[in-house]
């Protein structure tokens, strides 16, 4: 993508949808930890329908580690790998009530630190919870970000990199929202809906899909 079209490609999305928001449902940076820890490999919507009977049970780390193993697999279990988060979500508690006095802490080191939680799920919590202009590289950032030659890369750190680089400074904050909407319902993975794109005009990638 050429350097003078990016501010364009972001002015349109914003345009759009100037305060874009993650789909996961949550009310405090714990809740949203945990549904993005619950999120790997499964749908915002398969995760919200578990968190929504999950959260008026528990919603703190302790609430959670009083619930029990056995006990939060029971609220999670139609979710996928649900057994390997149940443990991470209840070490994650563990370590957040014994280090940190059971608040989510603000630092990319301190989350990453916590089982389960990747360089992705700490961005997106910085984001989303902090206000901080993170990119959290997802499938769909990944994609989006190659194809229209936005920040091209062959790793979600390359594409990452890139994008904090190449986004102009006042769309970096919800950057990474447009995207991630902007590939799960527009550009899509196997046949991008080129012919309603808004933002086609900007993009590198050639074919361009007709309409149906």
């Amino acid at each position: 993508m050429k350097k003078e079209n990016i501010a364009p490609f972001f002015a349109t999305l914003q345009a759009a949808n100037p305060e874009p928001e993650t789909e996961l449902e949550y009310s405090t940076p714990f809740e949203l930890l945990a549904a993005v820890l619950l999120s790997a490999q499964a749908t915002d919507v398969g995760v919200n329908k578990a968190t929504r009977k999950l959260y008026p049970v528990a919603n703190t780390p302790q609430a959670i580690l009083d619930l029990g193993l056995e006990g939060l697999e029971g609220y999670i279990k139609t979710i996928g790998l649900y057994r390997s988060k149940a443990r991470h979500l209840m070490e994650a508690c563990r370590m957040l009530v014994e280090q940190h006095g059971g608040e989510v802490p603000r630092t990319r080191a301190e989350l990453e630190a916590l089982p389960g939680v990747g360089r992705k799920t700490a961005n997106v919590v910085l984001n989303v919870a902090f206000g901080e202009p993170t990119m959290a590289v997802d499938t769909h950032i990944f994609r989006v970000s190659n194809r229209t030659g936005l920040a091209p890369g062959k790793t979600p750190l390359e594409v990452e990199l890139k994008l904090v680089k190449h986004v102009p400074p006042e769309y970096r904050l919800h950057a990474h929202h447009w995207l991630i909407l902007h590939g799960r319902y527009v550009c899509v993975a196997r046949k991008p809906l080129c012919w309603k794109c808004a933002v086609a005009p900007y993009c590198d990638y050639k074919p361009k899909t007709p309409a149906p």
